[in-house]
């Protein structure tokens, strides 16, 4: 009877929403800007969750056979994997990028607040927190005063946004930027560059 119900109980979390996002949070047309964006409906604390991305793991080869709406919503959480909601778009996945944010990454797929975020404010990230590859490049009009005007695959390579964010970046990105440093620290000391991984680039 217990494998019974514990079966039954994983078949009812399958069926769930494999996402998260704060009620304080509501999906909103951008008027001037085009669009939807994520806003606050209330006041949201330094440091608080926001959003929990959910769906499936796909190679960047999958990625580049789905539709354009799909690949745009998309979110790189590894080296060559992508996550993309199966259900279609979710309010989290219209988080849209800024070069000055109010949001950073938590691990691989949770996004949280900081600094306090006001009633009405948009909610954004700096892409160069998860981007590592070139599959979501685009021409940005921010309007932030430090607005880079290109968002690249390797914008994380930049070392204002490397200490800009330090802490925020995905997982996958923070090895690649712990091997850069043993490679310069390598470099400064003489030490074998052969015992230090290769994790400067998403292989193709």
């Amino acid at each position: 009877m217990r494998a019974t119900k514990g079966k039954t109980a994983v078949a009812a979390l399958n069926t769930e929403k494999v996402h998260y996002v704060s009620p304080k949070l509501v999906r909103k047309v951008r008027p001037q800007k085009g669009g939807y964006g994520v806003f606050a409906a209330r006041q949201i604390n330094a440091g608080e969750l926001m959003v929990v991305w959910g769906g499936g793991v796909v190679s960047r080869k999958e990625l580049a056979a789905m539709n354009p709406l799909t690949r745009r919503h998309a979110i790189q959480v590894e080296e060559s994997l992508y996550l993309v909601s199966q259900d279609g778009p979710e309010v989290g996945d219209f988080v849209n990028h800024s070069c000055a944010p109010n949001a950073g990454l938590s691990g691989q797929m949770s996004l949280v607040a900081l600094r306090c975020i006001r009633v009405g404010e948009e909610i954004c990230y700096d892409y160069a927190m998860s981007d590592g590859s070139d599959y979501d490049e685009f021409s940005c009009s921010c309007g932030a005063e430090t607005c880079r005007a290109k968002v690249t695959g390797r914008d994380w390579e930049l070392p204002e946004l490397q200490e800009r964010y330090a802490g925020y970046f995905s997982p996958y990105l923070q090895r690649r930027l712990l091997a850069q440093r043993l490679v310069e620290t390598a470099v400064t000391d003489k030490v074998d560059l052969t015992v230090v991984p290769d994790l400067a680039s998403d292989p193709a």
